[in-house]
């Protein structure tokens, strides 16, 4: 099978699992969070499908290779699989949530929610835009260089404030505080996986100790 063929494979998957986790959980498709949830997600996603389709195959490569099974070392395997669990939960406890009556979320607190989720994509694209390395797993590719521009020149793992922001946005977005039950999960595991790749990559990409230096903040500019 070709790399496009699984790419839009695997999205087309990805749209039927979080369908079905949101509408099942919620006990119903008159769920008007979860449907604009998913265009915004889905609509996000494959606008930079498309982009990278046409401007970086080989980065388009990188990305649709994923999860647990495509990381090579064990601790990479273990977090993965843990923070797919949060991710998992993050979808399906808003769902739960909509056939309960846990919580409420205003309106103004869902729109909310989708910005963020926007500008946690926006943040990805630009990081696309400069990094063709930027693969799902961690590795070094042997034409491999520190890069040291756009995001990169502010923290030294925007892919991660990306998700961070569109993560913090879902539970709003679906109208669901018990929703941040996941994020909290997943959390941990994403900064075990920041402090790991630091270490794979300062041992493995030439250049990325002395980035380190320059480039202090990870996540957050003046906090983290």
């Amino acid at each position: 099978m070709s790399t496009k063929a699984k790419v839009w494979l695997g999205y087309f998957f990805l749209a039927l699992i979080m369908s079905l986790m949101l509408f099942l959980g919620a006990g119903t498709v008159r769920y008007w969070q979860a449907r604009v949830y998913l265009m915004v997600f889905f609509g996000s996603t494959l606008a930079i499908t498309l982009y990278l389709g046409k401007k970086d195959p080989a980065l388009l490569t990188r990305r649709a290779r994923g999860g647990p099974t495509a990381e090579k070392r064990t601790t990479e395997k273990v977090i993965m699989l843990f923070a797919s669990v949060g991710f998992s939960a993050l979808i399906l406890i808003p769902g739960l949530d909509r056939r309960w009556h846990w919580s409420y979320v205003p309106a103004w607190l869902t729109i909310l929610g989708y910005l963020l989720f926007i500008i946690g994509w926006i943040i990805i694209f630009f990081v696309f835009r400069v990094n063709s390395y930027a693969a799902s797993t961690i590795e070094v590719v042997s034409d491999q260089k520190v890069i040291t521009t756009g995001p990169y020149a502010v923290i030294r793992h925007p892919v991660y404030a990306g998700a961070l922001l569109y993560c913090l946005g879902t539970p709003l977005g679906l109208g669901s505080y018990w929703g941040f039950l996941g994020l909290a999960f997943m959390l941990p595991f994403l900064i075990w996986r920041i402090f790991d790749e630091e270490k794979f990559l300062s041992q493995n990409l030439v250049g990325y100790t002395d980035y380190c230096t320059r480039v202090r903040w990870r996540l957050i500019p003046k906090i983290f």
